[in-house]
Protein backbone atom coordinates (compact mmCIF):
# COMPACT_ATOMS: atom_id res chain seq x y z
CA UNK A 1 0.00 0.00 0.00
CA UNK A 2 1.35 3.03 -0.86
CA UNK A 3 1.16 5.74 1.81
CA UNK A 4 1.51 9.93 0.70
CA UNK A 5 1.93 12.68 3.12
CA UNK A 6 0.11 15.42 1.64
CA UNK A 7 -0.21 19.48 2.44
CA UNK A 8 -3.20 21.23 2.04
CA UNK A 9 -5.17 24.50 3.22
CA UNK A 10 -7.56 23.82 5.80
CA UNK A 11 -9.18 26.47 7.67
CA UNK A 12 -6.41 28.63 9.11
CA UNK A 13 -3.89 25.73 9.31
CA UNK A 14 -1.73 23.57 6.72
CA UNK A 15 -3.19 20.01 7.16
CA UNK A 16 -0.91 17.57 6.75
CA UNK A 17 -2.66 14.35 6.01
CA UNK A 18 -2.20 10.88 4.79
CA UNK A 19 -3.36 9.79 1.15
CA UNK A 20 -3.20 5.59 1.15
CA UNK A 21 -4.18 3.30 -1.97
CA UNK A 22 -3.21 -0.13 -3.54
CA UNK A 23 -0.88 0.77 -6.16
CA UNK A 24 -0.97 -2.41 -7.64
CA UNK A 25 -4.94 -1.93 -8.53
CA UNK A 26 -5.32 -0.38 -11.70
CA UNK A 27 -8.24 2.07 -12.19
CA UNK A 28 -10.53 4.40 -10.41
CA UNK A 29 -11.79 3.42 -6.77
CA UNK A 30 -14.17 5.40 -4.50
CA UNK A 31 -12.78 7.82 -2.04
CA UNK A 32 -13.16 7.43 1.59
CA UNK A 33 -11.93 10.56 4.06
CA UNK A 34 -10.59 8.79 7.16
CA UNK A 35 -11.06 11.58 10.63
CA UNK A 36 -8.71 10.18 12.89
CA UNK A 37 -9.05 10.08 16.94
CA UNK A 38 -8.01 12.97 18.84
CA UNK A 39 -4.12 11.60 18.83
CA UNK A 40 -3.87 13.69 15.02
CA UNK A 41 -2.45 11.39 11.74
CA UNK A 42 -0.42 8.29 14.09
CA UNK A 43 0.75 5.33 12.48
CA UNK A 44 -1.91 3.48 13.99
CA UNK A 45 -4.59 5.74 12.26
CA UNK A 46 -2.60 5.36 9.06
CA UNK A 47 -2.44 1.37 9.08
CA UNK A 48 -5.96 1.33 10.27
CA UNK A 49 -6.65 3.42 7.18
CA UNK A 50 -4.67 1.16 4.41
CA UNK A 51 -6.80 -2.23 6.01
CA UNK A 52 -9.99 -0.05 5.14
CA UNK A 53 -8.91 0.99 1.88
CA UNK A 54 -7.56 -2.62 0.51
CA UNK A 55 -8.72 -2.83 -2.92
CA UNK A 56 -11.69 -0.70 -2.75
CA UNK A 57 -10.96 2.78 -1.70
CA UNK A 58 -8.55 5.55 -2.41
CA UNK A 59 -8.14 6.84 1.39
CA UNK A 60 -6.95 10.34 3.40
CA UNK A 61 -6.15 9.96 6.62
CA UNK A 62 -6.81 14.03 7.71
CA UNK A 63 -5.02 16.05 10.18
CA UNK A 64 -7.34 18.72 12.26
CA UNK A 65 -4.69 20.09 13.95
CA UNK A 66 -2.21 21.35 11.01
CA UNK A 67 1.38 20.22 10.68
CA UNK A 68 0.40 17.03 11.09
CA UNK A 69 0.96 17.20 14.70
CA UNK A 70 0.42 14.05 16.82
CA UNK A 71 0.60 13.13 20.61
CA UNK A 72 0.17 10.85 22.87
CA UNK A 73 -2.61 11.43 24.65
CA UNK A 74 -3.90 13.43 27.78
CA UNK A 75 -3.55 16.28 28.55
CA UNK A 76 -2.30 17.45 25.60
CA UNK A 77 -5.12 15.59 23.06
CA UNK A 78 -7.73 17.32 24.93
CA UNK A 79 -6.49 20.82 24.77
CA UNK A 80 -5.89 20.03 21.16
CA UNK A 81 -9.19 18.63 20.84
CA UNK A 82 -11.07 20.94 22.76
CA UNK A 83 -9.43 23.72 20.88
CA UNK A 84 -11.19 22.96 17.52
CA UNK A 85 -14.69 21.61 19.20
CA UNK A 86 -15.05 25.13 20.56
CA UNK A 87 -14.74 26.68 17.20
CA UNK A 88 -17.44 24.55 15.03
CA UNK A 89 -16.89 27.02 12.69
CA UNK A 90 -13.61 26.70 11.91
CA UNK A 91 -13.99 22.51 12.28
CA UNK A 92 -16.27 22.59 10.06
CA UNK A 93 -13.67 23.79 7.31
CA UNK A 94 -10.94 22.41 8.26
CA UNK A 95 -12.93 18.90 7.27
CA UNK A 96 -14.71 19.72 4.49
CA UNK A 97 -11.05 21.22 3.01
CA UNK A 98 -10.07 17.32 4.12
CA UNK A 99 -12.51 16.06 1.64
CA UNK A 100 -11.71 18.33 -0.88
CA UNK A 101 -8.05 17.40 -0.85
CA UNK A 102 -8.84 13.66 -1.19
CA UNK A 103 -10.77 14.31 -4.13
CA UNK A 104 -8.50 16.61 -5.55
CA UNK A 105 -5.11 14.60 -4.82
CA UNK A 106 -7.19 11.17 -6.37
CA UNK A 107 -8.12 12.82 -9.12
CA UNK A 108 -4.25 14.25 -10.01
CA UNK A 109 -3.10 10.74 -9.42
CA UNK A 110 -6.08 9.32 -11.69
CA UNK A 111 -7.01 6.87 -9.14
CA UNK A 112 -9.99 8.09 -7.92
CA UNK A 113 -14.00 7.87 -8.80
CA UNK A 114 -15.40 11.10 -7.02
CA UNK A 115 -18.91 10.30 -7.44
CA UNK A 116 -18.43 7.34 -4.24
CA UNK A 117 -17.27 9.36 -1.58
CA UNK A 118 -17.92 8.29 2.45
CA UNK A 119 -16.12 9.16 5.52
CA UNK A 120 -15.30 7.16 8.24
CA UNK A 121 -14.48 8.85 11.88
CA UNK A 122 -13.14 7.46 15.09
CA UNK A 123 -13.78 9.54 18.69
CA UNK A 124 -12.93 13.05 17.75
CA UNK A 125 -13.39 11.74 14.14
CA UNK A 126 -16.41 10.95 14.58
CA UNK A 127 -17.94 13.74 15.66
CA UNK A 128 -15.85 15.48 12.71
CA UNK A 129 -17.75 13.37 10.31
CA UNK A 130 -20.78 14.19 11.65
CA UNK A 131 -19.81 17.91 11.37
CA UNK A 132 -19.43 17.30 7.48
CA UNK A 133 -22.63 16.19 7.19
CA UNK A 134 -24.73 18.48 9.28
CA UNK A 135 -22.78 21.59 7.24
CA UNK A 136 -24.48 20.18 3.62
CA UNK A 137 -20.63 17.94 2.37
CA UNK A 138 -21.60 16.46 -1.05
CA UNK A 139 -21.12 12.83 -0.20
CA UNK A 140 -22.91 9.22 0.14
CA UNK A 141 -22.29 8.01 3.92
CA UNK A 142 -20.79 9.10 6.64
CA UNK A 143 -19.74 6.79 9.29
CA UNK A 144 -19.40 8.02 12.97
CA UNK A 145 -17.61 5.24 15.29
CA UNK A 146 -17.84 5.88 19.26
CA UNK A 147 -17.77 9.62 18.36
CA UNK A 148 -18.71 13.20 19.78
CA UNK A 149 -22.33 13.25 19.13
CA UNK A 150 -23.13 16.84 20.12
CA UNK A 151 -23.34 19.79 18.53
CA UNK A 152 -23.45 23.68 18.85
CA UNK A 153 -24.57 24.07 15.39
CA UNK A 154 -27.59 21.24 14.36
CA UNK A 155 -28.26 21.01 11.20
CA UNK A 156 -31.27 22.10 9.24
CA UNK A 157 -33.88 20.55 7.46
CA UNK A 158 -32.23 19.48 4.06
CA UNK A 159 -28.94 19.82 4.89
CA UNK A 160 -27.66 16.51 5.28
CA UNK A 161 -27.15 14.73 2.44
CA UNK A 162 -25.44 11.59 3.16
CA UNK A 163 -26.51 8.45 4.95
CA UNK A 164 -25.48 8.56 8.16
CA UNK A 165 -24.83 5.57 10.27
CA UNK A 166 -23.16 5.76 14.35
CA UNK A 167 -21.93 2.74 15.53
CA UNK A 168 -21.82 3.04 19.80
CA UNK A 169 -21.05 1.52 22.76
CA UNK A 170 -23.93 1.29 25.23
CA UNK A 171 -21.95 2.53 28.04
CA UNK A 172 -19.59 5.12 26.32
CA UNK A 173 -18.77 7.41 28.92
CA UNK A 174 -17.59 9.93 26.67
CA UNK A 175 -21.08 10.26 24.59
CA UNK A 176 -23.60 8.99 26.92
CA UNK A 177 -27.39 7.85 25.81
CA UNK A 178 -28.89 11.86 25.91
CA UNK A 179 -26.41 12.43 23.68
CA UNK A 180 -27.77 9.76 21.68
CA UNK A 181 -31.32 10.74 22.10
CA UNK A 182 -30.38 14.34 20.99
CA UNK A 183 -28.96 13.21 17.84
CA UNK A 184 -31.60 11.04 17.26
CA UNK A 185 -34.14 13.73 17.80
CA UNK A 186 -32.18 15.95 15.18
CA UNK A 187 -32.05 13.30 12.65
CA UNK A 188 -35.59 12.78 12.58
CA UNK A 189 -36.39 16.45 12.87
CA UNK A 190 -34.13 17.29 9.50
CA UNK A 191 -35.35 14.03 7.69
CA UNK A 192 -31.87 12.71 7.77
CA UNK A 193 -31.21 9.08 6.29
CA UNK A 194 -30.35 7.25 9.50
CA UNK A 195 -28.99 4.27 11.50
CA UNK A 196 -27.58 3.99 14.88
CA UNK A 197 -26.74 0.65 16.29
CA UNK A 198 -25.65 0.40 19.99
CA UNK A 199 -23.20 -2.57 21.07
CA UNK A 200 -24.19 -3.69 24.50
CA UNK A 201 -21.50 -3.28 27.42
CA UNK A 202 -19.06 -1.23 25.26
CA UNK A 203 -17.01 1.71 26.16
CA UNK A 204 -15.51 4.04 24.17
CA UNK A 205 -13.06 3.55 21.39
CA UNK A 206 -13.99 -0.49 21.30
CA UNK A 207 -12.85 -0.22 17.58
CA UNK A 208 -9.13 1.13 17.99
CA UNK A 209 -6.81 -1.68 19.39
CA UNK A 210 -3.75 0.83 20.46
CA UNK A 211 -7.11 2.21 22.99
CA UNK A 212 -6.91 1.41 26.93
CA UNK A 213 -7.99 3.61 29.42
CA UNK A 214 -10.04 1.26 32.06
CA UNK A 215 -13.41 2.01 32.92
CA UNK A 216 -13.73 4.72 29.70
CA UNK A 217 -11.57 3.46 26.67
CA UNK A 218 -11.72 -0.32 26.15
CA UNK A 219 -11.00 -2.06 22.48
CA UNK A 220 -13.26 -4.88 22.29
CA UNK A 221 -12.39 -7.38 19.11
CA UNK A 222 -15.54 -8.81 18.92
CA UNK A 223 -17.00 -5.42 18.40
CA UNK A 224 -14.38 -4.29 16.16
CA UNK A 225 -15.00 -6.67 13.84
CA UNK A 226 -18.41 -6.08 13.24
CA UNK A 227 -17.92 -2.99 13.17
CA UNK A 228 -15.44 -2.67 10.21
CA UNK A 229 -17.96 -5.32 8.22
CA UNK A 230 -20.77 -3.58 8.46
CA UNK A 231 -19.30 -0.35 8.09
CA UNK A 232 -18.34 -1.47 4.59
CA UNK A 233 -21.47 -2.87 3.85
CA UNK A 234 -22.78 0.31 4.45
CA UNK A 235 -21.02 2.51 2.55
CA UNK A 236 -20.96 -0.31 -0.04
CA UNK A 237 -25.14 -0.01 -0.29
CA UNK A 238 -24.97 4.44 0.33
CA UNK A 239 -22.94 4.15 -3.14
CA UNK A 240 -25.28 1.55 -4.65
CA UNK A 241 -28.62 3.41 -3.28
CA UNK A 242 -29.99 0.70 -1.69
CA UNK A 243 -30.33 3.00 1.49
Amino acid sequence: MTVERIDYQAGNVIGKGALVWNEKVSGKRALLLVMPNWLGVTEPAIKRAQKMAGDKYVALVADMYGGGMTCEGPPTSLEWMMAVRQDRVEGRKRVNAALAALIAEANKRGIGDSSKKAAVGFCFGGGNVLELARSGADLDAVVCLHGDLATTIPANAGDIKAAVFVIHGSKDPVAPKAERDALEAEMDGVGANWQMLDFGGRLHSFAEEETMMKGMAEYNAPAAHQTFRMLDDFIQDAFNKKL
